[in-house]
């Protein structure tokens, strides 16, 4: 074990002063302000009618709740208010209220349509107005939620008015790796609307829900489609390749349901991989409602290759899971991607280093990032964002890295109060979330696997989670405990190594190195932070690039042994962290 660096990783003692740095993308430096985000925000379920609300906003912060008398200025939404992009550059206190308030200016109100307003996520809790109605509350910081506002809309100018709650750690809601004292391998807290906010006309009776599941063995797709209200319906279908558009029978239902199952079979079809990533273009017509989909032909599973080895495998062939930790954070606008060109470009990047894996940690993408890694070819790991108590270092950290045997002798169905899930309403609450993430993200065909818990935190009863996830999606897999406190299931026997020596152990499921590396380096003029964090130093990219070098030989030979996936932490420097193979600000790859 390398003790000095894991001494340094922990810092021991008070926590030392720092002086901080602003940092900017290239495309938060080229954004126009006229012109946030302006794409379609949904495109696993996409129609034409549609209305973006990006833009300027009034905003105020107050300590009650009561509605507020006067505005403290505008706010650039999605972008939080603690963010440059925002223009306001001012953290709400955990207990204050953050309010936004814009008009919305509706020439027609068709006839026979109904007005859908849609939020990609707003942290953690909020309450909607529509004309001083109330029109809806969510209270989940990570998850699209959408509201029906057609009975409270009138032609002409309209108000939408939201009132957002974010106390971050002081309450036990899911928060992933945001903090209110950032340091080390926690960030700044972001709070309020930090994914798109868009309005869309459908019809009377539309479809709510599209589920789509590649049944690669069978050679056939499942479509699942559930309709607002019970009707008799006639529903068409086409789809298309690059070469030709397959037009499917006309069905007709008239069993008065409100859910309709559709098998299609897909001929000589093209797997999708990383190397070829295929998708099929998808249009429904469900009655009187038109939508746009995609969906790949692909299968994540578990199996032996020939020397006995358990393996990961894609499309029925063993399959060497290369992969990246992406935090997903921006240096001038935090959670939320500056523009889709800086989540392709990060996708990209990867790519060119010859990664097909990143492992989204703690946090839920906009659903452009996953359609851009769909058509790019890109395999994601999904982490379920975590939540619960304080994390305690001793039980989190220290006590794993020192004796990684122990870990895997604490039950996680019996002490709640170690893993910070005392409360039984948490619990319950966590997994609500937990079971929502899988139905929002179903139909991307990029994610692999489900990540239920990270290095115990938060974590309680994974073994009956990972089964009624299962039920839930047979098609992917499932990492019931990342890192270490494993309760022996789960598809794959997940490690976090940063201060040993890397090696296989043998398992009944397939190895994998879910966390290895963390080597800092620090470029002048790049760097947030004038203490740097990180698991081992070196003190130019030159010297890094050699010993990234000799990791990845090691990964190689590893991969003989039985390896079937690594995850080098991490995509880009974040804030104190220096691990990254870029800079925060993306300009500079460290690797050579």
């Amino acid at each position: 074990m390398r003790l000095l660096d894991a001494l340094a990783a922990s810092r021991p003692g008070k926590p030392r002063q720092t002086t901080h740095f602003q940092l900017m993308t290239r495309w938060g430096r080229e954004m126009d302000p006229e012109h946030v985000l302006p794409e379609y925000p949904r495109p696993q379920l996409r129609r034409r009618e549609w209305i973006c609300l990006n833009g300027t906003w009034a905003y105020a912060i107050t300590r009650s709740s009561s509605r507020p008398r006067h505005v403290d200025g505008d706010i650039l939404v999605p972008f939080s208010p603690e963010t440059r992009l925002s223009g306001v550059n001012r953290r709400p206190k955990p207990g204050e209220y953050l309010w936004y308030q814009r008009n919305v200016q509706l020439d027609e109100v068709p006839e026979g349509k109904r007005l859908i307003l849609h939020f990609g996520a707003v942290d953690q809790t909020c309450t909607v107005w529509w004309n001083g109605h109330l029109a809806g509350r969510s209270e989940n910081g990570y998850l699209p939620f959408s509201l029906e506002v057609t009975d409270f809309v009138k032609q002409g100018k309209n108000t939408l008015r939201v009132r957002a709650r974010d106390d971050t750690e002081e309450c036990r809601r899911s928060r992933g790796k945001q903090s209110t004292h950032p340091g080390g391998m926690y960030y700044t807290a972001q709070s309020g609307i930090w994914q798109t906010v868009w309005l869309e006309w459908v019809p009377d009776n539309y479809l709510k829900n599209l589920k789509i599941t590649p049944c690669f063995d069978e050679g056939w797709v499942r479509l699942e489609l559930t309709m607002v209200r019970p009707a008799d319906l006639k529903i068409r279908i086409r789809w298309k390749t690059d070469f030709m558009t397959h037009y499917v029978k006309a069905r007709e239902f008239s069993q008065g349901s409100s859910q309709f199952t559709l098998e299609l079979a897909v001929p000589d079809f093209c797997p999708w991989t990383p190397q070829n990533p295929f998708l099929y273009t998808l249009w429904i017509q469900a009655g009187e409602d038109l939508v746009e989909s995609y969906f790949a032909m692909r299968k994540f599973s578990v199996g032996m290759d020939e020397k006995r080895h358990p393996r990961l495998l894609l499309n029925n062939q063993p399959y060497f899971f290369n992969g990246v930790l992406d935090q997903g954070y921006w240096p001038e606008s935090l959670y939320t991607p500056p523009s889709d060109d800086a989540m392709c470009s990060d996708i990209q990047n990867m790519k060119d280093l010859g990664f097909n894996t990143l492992r989204k940690h703690m946090k839920i993408e906009p659903m452009r990032w996953y359609y851009h890694c769909d058509r790019m070819g890109m395999i994601v790991w999904q982490d379920m964002v975590n939540g619960g108590g304080k994390n305690h270092p001793l039980f989190t950290c220290y006590l794993p890295n020192a004796f990684p045997p122990i870990t895997e002798r604490i039950r996680d169905d019996r002490h709640y109060i170690l893993y910070g899930r005392a409360s039984a309403d948490d619990r319950a609450q966590w997994e609500k979330e937990c079971k929502r993430t899988v139905e929002t993200l179903y139909n991307c065909p990029c994610i692999a696997l489900w990540t239920l818990f990270n290095e115990g935190w938060g974590q309680f009863d994974s073994l009956r989670l990972e089964k009624e996830i299962r039920t839930m999606d047979p098609t992917r897999l499932i990492d019931h405990a990342s890192g270490w406190y494993d309760q022996g299931g789960g598809d794959i026997k997940s490690t976090h190594n940063y201060f040993r020596t890397l090696k296989v152990k043998n398992d009944r499921r397939p190895f994998v190195l879910s966390e290895y590396g963390g080597y800092s380096c620090t470029v002048p003029g790049h760097v947030y932070s004038d203490v740097p964090y990180g698991y081992r130093a070196y003190a130019s990219t030159e010297e890094l690039s050699v010993n990234l070098k000799k990791l990845r030989q090691t990964i190689c030979d590893l991969q003989e042994k039985g390896l079937s996936g690594a995850i080098f932490t991490q995509l880009s420097d974040v804030e104190e962290e220096t691990n990254g193979l870029y800079t925060w600000d993306r300009e500079i790859c460290k690797v050579h």
